[in-house]
């Protein structure tokens, strides 16, 4: 029976210190981390691991729910995955949450649901932001990374669009769809 923690951070920036060392003094024997977003399972190869490590009678341990999953279905697809291995699951600052007790998954499910309901608040708020900061001429989005009068000039001087991506060091489907 081993105690497994799982840390995560969504950018390079932030530090995975702090929930190591959580982890750590919580009793986890072995540790996955990553630096990856949190918005959906895809690419977060620590997890993918550590789902894989784990075995009957081992526990994983998280310091916060949205370390393991932001969106509901994630969270329960997460946890049915560890219920066929007869894993367990705590969360250290939400500490009714322990899978191994009837109290633990209905309080789990409901952190799940708040966790969830937060991220799609928190994106309202981003996109009313970003529609009044354009109503008053503040935002104008992401500046262009690529120059497309440089691409139009390029193949009018007769480069074709793998020459011209080649020189530009981009994608020929960028070139593409600048000259669409």
């Amino acid at each position: 029976m081993t105690v497994v923690g799982y840390a995560r951070v969504s950018s390079a920036g932030q530090s995975l210190g702090i929930q190591k060392e959580q982890l750590e003094n919580a009793g986890c024997k072995k540790l996955f981390a990553e630096k990856q977003s949190g918005t959906s399972t895809n690419n977060r190869m620590a997890l993918r691991d550590a789902l894989e490590w784990l075995r009957e009678g081992d526990t994983l341990v998280v310091t916060r729910l949205d370390r393991l999953a932001r969106s509901g279905k994630d969270l329960y697809d997460i946890i049915e995955q560890l219920s066929q291995k007869q894993v367990g699951f705590r969360c250290l600052q939400q500490g009714a949450v322990d899978t191994t007790t009837s109290m633990g998954k209905l309080v789990l499910g409901i952190l799940g649901a708040v966790a969830e309901f937060e991220t799609s608040i928190r994106k309202e708020r981003q996109r009313e932001g970003i529609e009044k900061a354009k109503a008053r001429g503040i935002y104008k989005g992401r500046p262009a990374s690529i120059d497309a009068n440089e691409v139009k000039a390029l193949k009018q001087s007769g480069l074709g669009a793998a020459a011209i991506a080649k020189k530009m060091n981009i994608g020929r489907a960028s070139v593409y769809r600048l000259l669409a």
